[in-house]
């Protein structure tokens, strides 16, 4: 038996330095030519098999393992880089921030913590996302997978300050009085779970009502914490949303940061759809008073166009949010010198192992600037726009509510009032746009009408591609209707 010691490095360099070519290239071709392919296509079963095989026992040639995803997976991806892709809210990545993900695998930095230059860009990064949003260098914040986590991390700093105990001793056992969080009727869902994940159960959770903006309203939240107070509640936290995820509405920030520190409440804002809206020149005036938050959730993957994943929790109070999180074994002993000195970025966070996820987000904003992708928020604030009155002009076509921000809501009636009818007819006509590869939009339900919903948070999209999807919506819906109930009377 040989004794030969192994690693994983080629054996041919110059080889592997031609396939890394051929992937580059291969990739700009991908991107370049984006616009020519389907947005989305469904994968056949010859290229699904070839995600159903057992694990490889022995090695496989470089080349033949690009070819095999070159074959089944590029062609079968989301389609979210396409300028037609507009469904839920996703984010349209871009080459440069691909390229930073490259180098930061070949980089290798665990984001832990370390002495390291990636640690430097961790921080950077982060410091720049305190300064878009108008918070002080004193505060701290921590990147993460995505919005989901940032507002997990910011509202565990929000629990822990708010319990009256030590509850990192404690635990929630030994809170004197139960918790209330407020978000609007219209709040993302992660903020359940982040709470059912806090032990704090979904109770903890009022959802109060919103106006017909799709707004939280100010006058039900001041009941709703009274209330509460009387009952022997804590109000601890009111989550206000810039950008909720049915319409885009924004909640009024301003009046909910009065209210908050009028009541001594945690005030959080979800702006991971609309935090960003702050770098944009023309609607930056949208999301006032989110700079007056103790903690904001955001996320670059959406509308800096970040290659997912990128998520980012700022906390005001770097005192409080490094008191919920800072932990150390035995094993990771701080000094003052070495690779071991300076900040552990792991103690703002629930992670230990990190990614260097901040380096795509450096290379995209140091090539973009902050006030061209602040342009770019307000180009596809100002193509919803352009959407809404093409919308509102088209008879067959109904809006179905307010277009605050980026997101608008519409659906193709001719008439049609039954919302039994409405549901199948629009379902159809959204999945034959998505089977098709013309364009992608998704559905959702606003005040009990099931409609289309076209998120435009895509620096590729230009107003031609819009008037494509509504000639499509038009054309596919009148052969639906007809296919279901007959020629139109």
């Amino acid at each position: 038996m040989s004794n030969a010691e192994e690693t994983l490095d080629p054996d041919d360099w110059a080889f592997t330095r031609e396939m890394a070519h051929q992937m580059v290239d291969d990739a700009v071709r991908h991107i370049s030519e984006v616009r020519d392919r389907p947005v989305w296509k469904e994968m056949p079963e010859s290229a699904r098999a070839h995600f159903s095989t057992p694990a490889p026992v022995g090695p496989t040639p470089l080349y033949a393992v690009y070819d095999e995803l070159r074959e089944n997976l590029l062609p079968y991806s989301m389609g979210n880089i396409h300028p037609r892709f507009w469904g839920w809210y996703m984010g349209s990545s871009n080459f440069t921030g691909a390229m930073g993900d490259f180098i930061a695998a070949i980089d290798g930095s665990n984001l832990g913590g370390g002495n390291t230059a990636a640690a430097a860009v961790d921080t950077q990064v982060v410091n720049w996302f305190k300064e878009m949003m108008g918070f002080p260098e004193s505060a701290s914040g921590t990147l993460t997978s995505g919005g989901s986590m940032a507002n997990l991390v910011a509202l565990t700093v929000a629990r822990n300050a708010m319990a009256g105990v030590d509850v990192r001793a404690e635990g929630i056992m030994g809170m004197p009085q139960p918790l209330r969080f407020y978000a609007s009727d219209q709040v993302h869902n992660c903020h359940q779970k982040a709470l059912e994940t806090l032990g704090l159960g979904a109770k903890s959770l009022t959802q109060v009502s919103s106006d017909k903006q799709g707004r939280m309203d100010i006058a039900a939240l001041e009941h709703a914490i009274a209330e509460d107070r009387a009952a022997g509640i804590k109000p601890a936290c009111v989550i206000g949303t810039a950008g909720t995820v049915d319409s885009g509405a924004l909640d009024d920030l301003t009046a909910i940061a009065a209210l908050c520190k009028r009541e001594g409440i945690w005030f959080h804002v979800d702006g991971c759809i609309g935090a960003v809206v702050r770098i944009a020149p023309k609607h930056r005036h949208l999301v006032d008073g989110i700079e007056l938050a103790d903690s904001i959730a955001l996320d670059p993957h959406k509308w800096l166009h970040t290659p997912f994943e990128a998520g980012c929790a700022i906390v005001r109070d770097a005192k409080r949010h490094i008191e919920t999180f800072e932990m150390h074994g035995t094993y990771l002993q701080m000094q003052t010198r070495g690779l071991m000195a300076g900040d552990f970025l792991a103690d703002y966070g629930l992670q230990l192992s990190r990614g260097f996820k901040a380096l795509k987000i450096w290379m995209s904003l140091k090539e973009n600037g902050v006030e061209k992708l602040g342009r770019l928020i307000d180009q596809n604030i100002d193509q919803a726009r352009y959407l809404e009155g093409q919308v509102r002009a088209s008879a067959p076509l109904e809006l179905v509510a307010p277009v605050a921000l980026n997101i608008v809501c519409f659906r193709y009636a001719n008439g049609i009032t039954d919302e039994a009818k409405l549901k199948t007819l629009n379902t159809e006509i959204m999945l034959r746009l998505q089977e098709s590869g013309v364009a992608v939009a998704s559905d959702t339900t606003v005040a009990e009408k099931h409609c289309l919903r076209v998120a435009i948070n895509n620096h590729r999209t230009v107003r031609q591609d819009l008037d494509l999807l509504l000639a499509e919506v038009l054309k596919v819906g009148a052969t639906v209707e007809e296919e279901n109930f007959g020629p139109a009377q």
